[in-house]
């Protein structure tokens, strides 16, 4: 559990956490798979959301997913995309929140992940919330936290027992 203190310093830049949807690259999962190619090579990105006509996340997609179905069995087969939609390959695991001020699961979810997608309660996606966007406030933290307390070790009384 996070101390409430330096919880709430976590929080002084909140506001900055989100990257706004209309920020943030994605495709739809009506999209053909060659337009979710080139939206992926141009930003430059691993992975990215995948939407739906209402707006709301329902997954991912990355040069991986389709990549993989350009290979037949003897070679790769760029023609292999044209009949497909981002919808038959996009991954639908998604692990998303709702609150982008429950630091503790923001912090648990960015160690495997590099972005957390937010949607509001409707499911309609609001953006994304980077692991850049945490790690800085945790640099804000660690160069702000002695300015405002001072830190001391707390007394460990040590028993000898025997």
């Amino acid at each position: 559990m996070i101390g409430s203190t330096i919880e709430n310093l976590l929080l002084e830049n909140q506001s900055d956490f989100l990257i706004s949807a209309d920020k943030v690259a994605h495709v739809m999962d009506t999209n053909p798979l060659t337009h979710a190619l080139l939206v992926l090579s141009k930003v430059r990105y691993s992975k990215i959301p995948v939407l739906n006509a209402q707006d709301e996340l329902v997954g991912f997609i990355g040069l991986t997913n389709i990549v993989d179905e350009m290979f037949d069995l003897d070679e790769v087969e760029p023609n292999n995309l044209n009949d497909k939609k981002v919808a038959d390959v996009m991954d639908v695991d998604i692990t998303f929140i709702n609150n982008t001020s429950d630091v503790e699961r923001l912090f648990h979810l960015a160690v495997d992940h590099p972005f957390i997608p937010v949607s509001d309660e409707n499911n309609k996606f609001m953006g994304i919330v980077t692991r850049k966007e945490l790690l800085k406030a945790v640099n804000h933290l660690m160069h702000t936290l002695g300015n405002d307390y001072d830190l001391k070790p707390k007394k460990v009384e040590i028993r000898k027992f025997g």
